[in-house]
């Protein structure tokens, strides 16, 4: 049976106007119910959309009537406190609320979605009273007596962490050991950190008539105590003792006391920061071999400045750091980097991100003399001198389509 050219393209419009006719009607349907748009990098979407199922979640905040901005930031001990902005928009313009709440360093992901479905629903109450789902909405209380919790670790927490890692295969293996043991205290008031690092690595190469082998080692100990002076004033001191068989040092040791102005209030970090921070140290550096100014030992002294802007709005997030500092005997020994990372959304269903970081460097003091291995260099086991570091990534996403994505399908994975 011979199908003319015209009767195909009469299938295709026949095909396209029923699913475009059906679109409509699915969006018709719904249009009625509250939109919502989630804004987050990582808060449990397919959940969200299963559990509180009654709203229209939609791809571009400029359709929603709700735009709700999640941010996280660590909790001294060890969890994180959640922030849910909710930003009213359409008729309810002079809408904003905003719910905090936190999660405990052994809470599981079921406990913390839970959770953060638990305060989305209770956030969007307001909202949804504006709305024909209003009728459908009951509540419910229970009263239980609030016991008040004694903390007999007084804020103190411990860490202990080892990782090993081992890749191999015929002609070559690769093994790693790290670990690490901190401990801290964080309160409004006093930030205490002490923190204990080792490392170990070492790669084997069979090149048949010649066998490469690699060896790499670090550890450090270092501490820090940061006070409060206030909404915006913050004010403390690092110490380290550190040695690196990468770097050339057979010891470091470390100190600096510190100041730090935040231009926001810092209880306002979740969403927006400005900090500017002083640091003044004495370095006293041990090196495994002469370096190339013939130094085995020397006591320096370093200043640095760092500024620091973060935001998340609802148009987008933010990160910009720029660091510098120098050597006070020699000004011409200094480090500039600057640190960026910018995800904006231009226009409905475009977004543009931006990260990138370079450094200027003019400080390698440790560098030995000689130099370095064929090995050295292609296992990168030896630091090699350079003027620059960078590393940049940029993108533009577009997406276009139904303004609705209610659905969760995990079939196949996502």
């Amino acid at each position: 049976m011979n199908i003319s050219k015209i009767e195909v393209i009469l299938l295709f419009v026949f095909i396209f106007n029923n699913l475009f006719i059906s679109a409509q009607e699915n969006d018709s349907s719904s249009s009625s119910n509250l939109k919502v748009f989630i804004d987050c990098n990582y808060c449990y979407e397919d959940f969200i959309k299963t559990e509180i199922d009654y709203i229209n979640y939609v791809r571009d905040r400029k359709q929603a009537d709700v735009h709700i901005l999640i941010t996280t930031q660590n909790t001294g001990s060890g969890g994180r406190e959640y922030a849910l902005t909710l930003y009213g928009q359409n008729k309810f313009e002079n809408f904003r609320d905003t719910i905090i709440f936190y999660t405990k360093q052994a809470d599981t992901e079921d406990d913390i979605r839970t959770n953060l479905v638990k305060k989305l629903k209770l956030g969007l109450v307001r909202y949804l009273l504006k709305t024909p789902m209003a009728e459908k909405i009951s509540l419910s209380f229970i009263n239980e007596k609030t016991n008040i919790t004694v903390d007999k670790w007084k804020n103190w927490v411990f860490r202990l962490n080892i990782n090993s890692y081992l890749n191999g295969e015929k002609s070559s293996s690769y093994t790693s050991v790290y670990g690490n043991f901190s401990i801290r205290k964080i309160t409004e008031d006093i930030k205490l950190n002490f923190s204990l690092n080792s490392s170990y690595g070492e790669s084997k190469f069979d090149l048949g008539d010649q066998i490469l082998f690699s060896l790499s080692r670090g550890q450090s100990v270092s501490s820090s105590v940061v006070l409060s002076a206030g909404a915006h004033w913050s004010y403390g001191g690092y110490a380290s003792l550190s040695n690196s068989t990468y770097s050339n040092k057979k010891s470091q040791i470390y100190l600096a006391p510190g100041l730090e102005y935040n231009l926001f209030p810092y209880n306002e970090s979740t969403r927006k920061q400005l900090r500017f921070l002083y640091r003044i140290s004495e370095n006293i550096f041990r090196y495994n071999e002469e370096t190339i100014y013939g130094k085995l030992r020397e006591n320096l002294t370093q200043q640095s400045l760092m500024v620091s802007l973060d935001l998340k709005q609802v148009w987008g997030s933010v990160s910009l750091a720029v660091e510098g500092s120098n050597y006070l005997y020699d000004f011409k020994k200094n480090n500039l980097n600057v640190y960026s990372e910018l995800s904006l959304r231009i226009i409905e269903g475009l977004s543009f991100t931006l990260y990138g970081q370079y450094a200027v460097v003019h400080d390698q003091l440790s560098l030995p003399k000689g130099d370095a291995s064929t090995e050295q260099i292609l296992l990168q086991r030896k630091q090699l001198e350079t003027q620059y570091q960078y590393y940049s990534s940029i993108g533009l996403t577009y997406t276009f389509g139904s303004i609705y994505n209610n659905i969760v399908n995990p079939r196949f994975g996502n």
